[in-house]
């Protein structure tokens, strides 16, 4: 999903995006969002998140910079 606001544009990533970039199972990404190492969800709808993309990627660069 692509969100445009004026100058701003944000990808979106559904949970289905998002395990097949990082990988990790719901429950691990819920444990990684509470100990603040992963960006926290978005709430799109009473039944729908989503992540920034950008967010989602830049921690993954900044885990294997480390």
């Amino acid at each position: 999903m692509l969100f445009k606001h004026g100058e701003i544009e944000m990808r979106i990533l559904s949970k289905r995006q998002l395990k097949e970039l990082v990988l990790y199972s719901p429950q691990h990404v819920a444990r990684l969002e509470k100990a603040g190492t992963f960006p926290k969800r978005i709430q799109l709808g009473p039944n729908r998140v989503g992540w920034v993309e950008d967010e989602v990627l830049a921690g993954q660069y900044k885990s294997l910079a480390t």
